[in-house]
């Protein structure tokens, strides 16, 4: 049922729907097709509404990727049958110990169970969306792209009733323009948040039902990918190389990918920790420095760079999960931070999460419910496969936090000697003490880092690379970039660690400019370059950026990555 009212230009139309999901990702359209598929078979009528920011499902997705099929398969079991994009198998695997100048491969039987791919495809997550997209529409669900949520809407009560859509046509200065249209008002009995790391209402919603009481703080890394079309002879499709050590120095998590697709193609990248302390660490940089690795840069000379990406991953494991439900909605996948570390893996575990949402929720309409907590969710989702390998993962990036050999050591036997003992339940958990901005250590503390120019070859700076990812925004528009207080940018950010913002951000967003020499440096923000990665939202070290979404559509168009 779909209900439109409008009483003048300004005011806010309404659609009314029984489930409304925010986020077309794994977890929003796995939740939205279960849905579907549950209403089906009981033959009751259902309408589920799913919004998303990008231009389109899979614009805004970014991943490395080598996906474990088995939430699709419990999803959909004949997606093979139905041309699922799952085309190139996991063939052969290389874990490498990196210096600056060497690689060591650790030995297949020494590779810890974390690390096997057996089974598993190195696919391009953004066509996956986009099928999933489609499969969804068939079954009658209703997918809207360039819809970004920009306001949870709360009855007198307190209770999540839906959201509030973006509004289009505002200027700089945000007064309505010629072409102005107000948000519209999503109101469902239902909503699930399913944004991705760091989402912009799920944050909200955090605070505002304090679901990360008595949970460790959140942690999270990274990813920054390219995908690269490379000479036939050095293409060797299913290939997955993963790596640790060299360029990060000891103090800071995070290793390299390098996945050879079909069709001559190969995405590299590096996941690096946002914990790390160093204010003049980039990770951009670091990125790039990984590719001239003599283990690296062979399986891409000759090559051409045809993407960019950069995107946040959770870290933090089940002792930072937020709970997951509150009246009136849930908290699914990477919102709620279902990603698996060890694995580097969170397609299927977000897949899992909105499955087990709509089943939950199915159950509660099925019995008249609406608006209320859905406690069960939590339940089941502890009851399942999802619970048992997020435990077993939450150790990973606490370990390598003390150490790089600690991190190894703990790694293997966690992974690799308690599974041969018959261990599945690893007797020991730990947490991260500290959120991520709360890390950076004074400028002046920290040896600064030196990065050599790009060679336009192998490495590339940040223009050329946004260049890559399709991002656009309109320029008249509200800065979606929020300062909380302006003056902290000189008298915090730029005094005491440098700018940080300036090298954290993979985008160039941030820079600090002098009109005149001598003068006092002002920070200017590119907002146009933004790839919708929050890295600015966690990591600022006085929170004083807030990531909001801006008009949709905006942002990257990612293509075969």
């Amino acid at each position: 049922m779909t209900d439109f009212s409008s009483t003048s230009p300004l005011a806010r139309e309404t659609m009314e729907c029984d489930v409304l999901i925010v986020g077309a990702g794994p977890a929003g359209l796995a939740s939205a097709i279960r849905l579907k598929t549950l209403a089906d078979a009981a033959g009751q009528p259902l309408s589920v509404i799913v919004i998303d920011k990008g231009s389109e499902a899979g614009a805004h997705i970014l991943s490395g990727a080598v996906m474990d099929p088995r939430a699709l398969n419990e999803l959909i079991p004949d997606w093979r049958q139905q041309g699922a994009p799952l085309k190139q198998a996991v063939t052969c695997e290389d874990v490498l110990l990196l210096s600056k100048h060497k690689a060591w491969r650790v030995p297949d039987w020494l590779v810890p169970g974390n690390l096997h791919n057996q089974g598993n495809f190195i696919i391009n997550l953004g066509n996956l969306i986009k099928w999933l997209s489609d499969y969804a529409e068939k079954l009658g669900v209703d997918v809207f792209a360039g819809f970004p949520a920009s306001e949870v809407l709360y009855n007198n009560e307190g209770v999540v009733i839906g959201v509030a859509t973006g509004d289009a046509g505002r200027d700089r200065e945000g007064h309505p323009k010629m072409e102005f249209q107000s948000g519209i008002e999503i109101l469902a009995s239902y909503t699930v948040f399913a944004e991705g790391a760091r989402g912009q209402l799920g944050k909200e919603l955090i605070e505002q039902f304090q679901l990360d009481a008595d949970k460790a703080p959140p942690s999270f890394s990274l990813g920054i990918k390219e995908l690269w079309e490379v000479p036939q002879r050095l293409s060797r499709p299913g290939l997955v190389v993963h790596t640790t050590g060299w360029p990060m120095d000891a103090e800071t998590f995070g290793g390299g990918f390098l996945y050879h697709l079909d069709n001559n193609k190969v995405a590299v990248g590096m996941v690096i920790g946002l914990d790390y302390p160093n204010p003049w660490l980039s990770p951009f940089e670091e990125m790039q420095r990984l590719k001239t690795h003599p283990a690296i840069c062979q399986h891409l000379v000759g090559g051409k760079r045809l993407g960019y990406g950069a995107r946040t991953i959770n870290n933090g494991g089940v002792p930072s999960m937020p709970t997951p439900c509150f009246a009136g909605g849930l908290l699914i996948g990477c919102n709620s931070g279902t990603l698996n570390a060890s694995r580097i893996k969170g397609s299927h575990t977000a897949m899992k999460s909105g499955m087990i949402a709509a089943e939950a929720i199915f159950s509660a309409l099925s019995a008249g419910r609406r608006h209320d907590v859905l406690i069960e969710y939590q339940h089941q989702l502890q009851q399942s496969w999802l619970w048992q390998e997020l435990t077993r993962a939450s150790n990973f990036k606490p370990w390598f936090k003390k150490g790089r050999l600690t991190g190894l050591l703990m790694t293997g036997i966690e992974h690799w000697l308690l599974p041969r003992l018959g261990i599945r339940t690893i007797p020991w958990q730990l947490k991260h003490h500290q959120p991520d901005h709360a890390t950076l250590q004074p400028a002046s503390q920290c040896q600064k880092k030196q990065y050599a120019r790009p060679d336009g070859i192998l490495t590339f700076d940040i223009p050329s690379s946004v260049y890559l990812s399709n991002t656009w925004h309109e320029e008249a528009q509200p800065v979606h970039l929020k300062l909380k207080d302006r003056g902290i940018a000189l008298t915090v950010n730029y005094a005491l660690y440098a700018g940080p913002e300036g090298r954290y951000c993979p985008a160039g967003v941030y820079e600090y400019l002098q009109d005149t020499a001598g003068q006092t440096p002002r920070l200017q923000i590119n907002a146009q370059n933004c790839l919708h990665c929050k890295t600015c939202d966690i990591k600022d070290p006085r929170q004083n950026i807030r990531w909001v979404a801006p008009e949709g559509g905006g942002g990257p168009n990612y293509s075969g990555m």
